[in-house]
C-alpha cells in the first residue's frame, strides 16, 4: 500500500502530528506552502476570517502526485471552525486524483468534528479514517495513542 500524508501547518502543530503519523506508516509526507504571510495576531485574525468565508488560497506547487498513491491522508488546522484555507485549495485541486482519503485535524476550540466533514464533503470521497486531536493532547500520550488507532484504522481498511 502506498500512502501520502499531506498537511498544512501554520505554528508547526499539524506538521508535528502528520510527521508522526508518516514515521508510523513509513510513509511519503508533502508540506503544503501557503503564499501568504499568516504570522503572528493580524494572520491569525485573517487566516480565521478567509477560512470561515470559504475562500481558497494561493499555494505553492505540489511535488507529490497524490494519483500516485492508495490512500492520501490530509491533515489541517482547524480554522474559524474549518479547514485551512491552503487545504481547502489542495483538496479542491485534487480531490479528482485520490483512490482513497483520511483525514487529521489539530484544534485549540471547537469545530473538529465539523472540520473533518467538511473535508470529507469537498473532498467527495468516503472517509477511511479520521482523528481530531488537540493542541493539548500533542503533548501528551493520548495523542500517541491516537495517532495508533489512526494508523491502525488505515493498515486494516487498506489490506486486501
Amino acid at each position: 500500500m502506498k500512502v501520502l500524508t499531506v498537511f498544512y501547518s501554520r505554528t508547526g502543530t499539524t506538521r508535528n502530528v502528520a510527521e508522526s503519523i508518516s514515521k508510523a506508516l513509513s510513509c511519503d509526507i508533502e508540506e503544503i506552502f501557503d503564499t501568504k504571510n499568516r504570522t503572528g495576531p493580524l494572520g491569525f485574525i485573517a487566516s480565521g476570517r478567509e477560512a470561515s468565508q470559504k475562500k481558497l488560497a494561493a499555494i505553492q506547487h505540489v511535488k507529490k502526485d497524490p494519483g500516485l498513491y492508495d490512500i492520501v491522508l490530509i491533515g489541517t488546522p482547524v480554522w474559524a471552525g474549518t479547514m485551512s484555507t491552503p487545504i481547502r485549495t489542495y483538496i479542491s485541486q485534487n480531490k479528482e486524483h485520490f483512490k482513497r482519503a483520511a483525514f487529521f485535524c489539530t484544534y485549540s476550540g471547537t469545530g473538529a468534528d465539523k472540520t473533518l466533514e467538511a473535508m470529507k464533503d469537498l473532498c467527495g470521497k468516503e472517509t477511511a479514517a479520521s482523528i481530531a486531536i488537540t493542541k493539548k493532547e500533542t503533548k501528551s500520550e493520548q495523542c500517541l495513542q491516537k495517532i495508533d488507532k489512526f494508523v491502525n484504522t488505515i493498515k486494516s481498511t487498506s489490506e486486501p
